[in-house]
């Protein structure tokens, strides 16, 4: 029960007397913004946050030159928001859970997936965690605690809720986040699930990446008020608006949300304000939409560069250890993505292997029938015929083997 004082006119109010300021810390040429003060950041871990920015830079550069050249099928870039999504990723504890939208790769790269292990996925090949069932940048990975992407846009807005709050019952002290775009925060999954957690009371992260555009509908357009931020407030929610491109205040925002989650059993929503520097995806042109003038004025705030500054600055980062880490990250993307794609897809069988405990007569039937088409079509579907003759198969694993 809500209790307020009484008025004796009608009087309406509009929201705007809800003024959310944006945190802010570091400026653009690497030094703090006056009476700002840097979170406690050791050395290593600045550097592998650093690190996990640059790597999925280049490895978003390389994959998509790679779709560019009908080596893969789709993909998407995380660039311009690498410091919302790594920043956020190394405030947490390693065993909470992450539930990602599909352009949160750089919390992978911090965590540990390796070249090898995304390469698998964006080529299906028989090593890929999902036996080739997803399109690319689908990635999961139980070991890391990142639950896989699906296509469905704010499905996991709610499923975040709901592990949650299995976590508070587990009482282990791990609280779940949730990544989204400002675009997916107008479906209705969003306001049932923050719903949802106030009224439950769970240890749930909701970072919104505001990045200007969902697909090419600009921000503007999509809703009337101050952004997503102000929402928190009809579910009388903990919420902050960030620079997502400023690393140091992502880090600490999150880290002060993890513990409001984790201590209190609180949601918190985080707005982190950003760009999205490249095309929506690799089936997008945004010169269709927006400037060169608009973008070239975001470039001008690549988190990435804001970084390094301010890591030269401390003496911990040189221009000599830069061009290393490119001219090593861009040397073991291109080997390894040359080994995944050599590597043959996942047997026919696997269709049907993990749908039921024992495959039903149906599904049996219908793999069946499936086999006896690509035999009949070889042409159609190489890469099934060569799953189905052991010959070529054994062939392929050699070509694989010699690739690496």
């Amino acid at each position: 029960m809500t209790t307020t004082p009484d008025i004796h006119e009608p009087t309406f109010l509009a929201g705007d007397e809800f003024s959310i300021p944006t945190f802010r810390l570091l400026k653009q040429d690497g030094s703090l913004h006056e009476g700002a003060k840097a979170p406690d950041l050791e050395h290593d871990k600045a550097l592998a946050i650093y690190r996990a920015m640059v790597a999925t830079r280049v490895l978003d550069e390389r994959m998509l030159a790679a779709q560019r050249q009908g080596r893969l099928s789709f993909y998407m870039q995380c660039t311009g928001e690498e410091a919302a999504v790594v920043g956020a990723t190394a405030a947490l504890d390693d065993a909470d859970m992450i539930m990602a939208q599909y352009r949160e790769q750089g919390a992978l790269v911090y965590r540990g997936f390796t070249f090898d292990e995304f390469m698998n996925q964006l080529f299906g090949n028989e090593l890929d965690y999902g036996k080739g069932r997803q399109m690319p940048i689908h990635y999961g990975s139980r070991k890391l605690h990142y639950m896989t992407i699906s296509s469905p846009l704010g499905t996991q807005i709610p499923q975040a809720t709901g592990y949650a709050y299995g976590q508070k019952l587990a009482g282990d002290g791990q609280c779940t986040t949730v990544f989204f775009g400002e675009g997916a925060a107008s479906e209705g999954d969003f306001h049932a699930a923050l719903n949802m957690a106030a009224v439950h009371e769970v240890p749930v992260i909701f970072f919104c990446r505001n990045n200007g555009y969902a697909i090419s509908t600009p921000s503007i357009e999509q809703f009337a008020a101050d952004g997503v931020a102000p929402r928190a407030f009809g579910y009388r929610m903990h919420v902050i608006r960030v620079d997502g491109n400023d690393i140091l205040a992502v880090y600490a925002a999150t880290r002060e949300a993890r513990r409001i989650a984790v201590e209190h059993n609180q949601p918190v929503l985080i707005e982190a304000m950003s760009y999205r520097l490249a095309a929506h995806s690799s089936s997008d042109d945004p010169s269709g939409y927006r400037s060169k003038k608009e973008e070239e004025a975001w470039r001008e705030k690549d988190p990435i560069l804001r970084m390094q500054r301010w890591l030269i600055d401390l003496g911990w980062w040189s221009e000599d250890e830069e061009k290393a880490l490119q001219e090593s990250l861009r040397r073991e993307v291109l080997e390894t993505m040359k080994r995944a794609e050599k590597r043959p897809p996942p047997p026919l069988d696997s269709l049907v292997t993990d749908v039921y405990a024992d495959v039903t007569p149906e599904l049996q039937r219908q793999l069946d029938a499936l086999k006896r088409h690509i035999r009949q079509y070889p042409e159609a579907y190489p890469k099934g015929a060569r799953s189905l003759d052991p010959d070529v198969r054994a062939g392929d694993d050699a070509a694989a083997k010699g690739g690496e």
